[in-house]
């Protein structure tokens, strides 16, 4: 198992047997570059993009800057991982890119959080897109949100622990096949609308 990240933390660094790839930027395409010459020969069977931003703007306080950082990290990011990585991809192979429910149309009873759903909700539109052009090449692509999970993002609130997150992602993970490529999932197993 390898993980990519900028900078390991504590977390991340007690998973075993984990080799830690550190200085991988998804706003950098030549640090990905870099970075990924770690892999060498290595082939991976998935591909799970993690990486996100929040920021909790109302109408009145949202700036361009604070939406632009938010698709650049949120939705241009994982494409640009993806691209980076594919040339490492087995035949057959998933990937699975993090998203949010906040990013469903449907489910927005809310408002709020402009940035970061519209973010969510190009990474979705991309993770389709992208679920149609890797299908030949045997690759499926499930868009996946983690529930509302205890971490730094969260402020530490949540429903339920990063452990107990990550479980339910790699049981969609495990379930889902090529022929369900291209859809939305909720940690616990609901299939999300868009």
């Amino acid at each position: 198992m390898f993980a990519f990240c900028r900078e390991a933390s504590l977390a991340l660094s007690a998973l075993e047997p984990a080799e830690i790839i550190e200085n991988f930027n998804v706003t950098d395409p030549v640090a990905m570059l870099s970075a990924i010459k770690r892999l060498g020969n290595n082939r991976m069977d998935w591909l799970i993009h993690v990486s996100g931003i929040l920021r909790n703007e109302n109408l009145e306080q949202l700036t361009q800057r604070s939406l632009v950082r938010q698709l650049s990290v949120n939705a241009v990011g994982p494409m640009l991982t993806v691209q980076t990585f594919l040339p490492y991809l087995a035949r057959p192979a998933k990937i699975g890119l993090l998203t949010s429910r906040l990013g469903s149309i449907t489910e927005n009873s809310t408002g709020g959080y402009y940035g970061y759903r519209m973010s969510k909700s190009a990474l979705n539109i991309a993770g389709k897109s992208l679920s149609k052009d890797l299908h030949r090449k045997g690759i499926a692509v499930f868009l996946l949100h983690p529930g509302y999970v205890r971490t730094e993002m969260t402020g530490f609130s949540g429903d339920i622990n990063a452990s107990e997150s990550a479980k339910g992602l790699i049981k969609i993970m495990n379930e889902k096949t090529l022929q369900e490529t291209g859809t939305f999932w909720h940690v616990t197993g609901r299939k999300i609308p868009w």
